[in-house]
């Protein structure tokens, strides 16, 4: 059976990117609480069909509910940075991502007591105009970084980079290991199918044969992408509101085949028997 990679990004069902009503941190307070619950059905549905992941986490998760970080290492997942506040890298400065990183890193070392090694941005908001932040993750001891989604998107995007698996990128004497979101091509276009609203999007036996085509193959969920009764934001254009709330009715079954037809695991040990392909990135900029 293939081994495959298995991650989700820990943030709460409002955390949506670049959406007034919920874009400001000071107003997160007033939502419904729905954490707890959705890592519960996380935890359950990994340990029946037996699969390791790496959990991405907000440094504001851990600031509001460390049990939350401790009990996914306890458990022994892969404890990973998400960011602070939950901001596309491309709205911010160098010194602002470096800062935004570094607190949140510290936060989640100091409730697990290990070094942080995997990062992701929100969004997948590594793009082309900040490869700099590649530079900032490795000072900061950030050694597999999964923000790259190698297509077009609405938060940003990289369709120059220059693959769709695991590779070593090199960027002004650096060295980091990418971890991109899978993709596959429909009509000469790139487009993801195996994480978030995409997975929701597709029927699944179309998922199911995308997945068999691609060599190895990361999948990305959320805790709201199982949660069907978690209330509505508002704000949302129509399109916006579908792309959201589609397919959460039927999420989780989907999901839970998912892990019993395909071997999952950690990048973190996902990481130590793969052949990394290398990656100048000057040269895709």
């Amino acid at each position: 059976m293939r081994k495959f990679i298995l991650t989700f990004d820990i943030e709460e069902w409002f955390h949506l990117l670049e959406n007034d009503s919920t874009d400001d941190e000071n107003c997160w307070d007033k939502f419904e609480v729905r954490i707890h619950k959705n890592m519960e059905r996380i935890f359950q549905i990994l340990e029946e069909t037996d699969s390791r992941a790496t959990f991405f986490c907000l440094g504001w998760i851990a600031k509001k509910y460390p049990e939350v970080i401790k009990e996914i290492n306890k458990l022994g997942y892969e404890v990973g940075c998400h960011s602070e506040n939950h901001r596309l890298v491309h709205m911010l400065t160098p010194t602002e991502f470096r800062e935004d990183t570094k607190l949140s890193v510290d936060r989640l070392e100091n409730i697990i007591g290990e070094k942080i090694l995997s990062y992701r941005a929100p969004g997948f908001s590594i793009t082309k105009t900040t490869p700099w932040a590649f530079e900032v993750l490795s000072e900061l001891g950030i050694l597999f970084d999964s923000s790259v989604f190698p297509a077009s998107r609405a938060h940003g995007g990289f369709p120059s980079f220059p693959s769709n698996q695991p590779a070593i990128v090199n960027y002004q004497g650096i060295s980091i290991k990418e971890f991109p979101v899978t993709t596959t091509n429909i009509f000469g276009k790139e487009i993801g199918f195996s994480g978030g609203g995409y997975f929701r999007l597709f029927p699944y036996y179309i998922i199911n044969k995308w997945v068999i085509k691609q060599e190895k193959v990361l999948v990305y969920m959320h805790p709201r992408d199982i949660d069907p009764s978690q209330p509505i934001v508002s704000g949302l254009s129509l399109l916006r509101r579908f792309k959201s709330y589609y397919g959460l009715k039927h999420a989780e079954n989907k999901f839970r085949r998912f892990l019993t037809d395909f071997d999952f695991n950690d990048i973190r040990t996902f990481e130590k028997t793969y052949g990394f392909a290398q990656i100048d990135l000057e040269n895709y900029l």
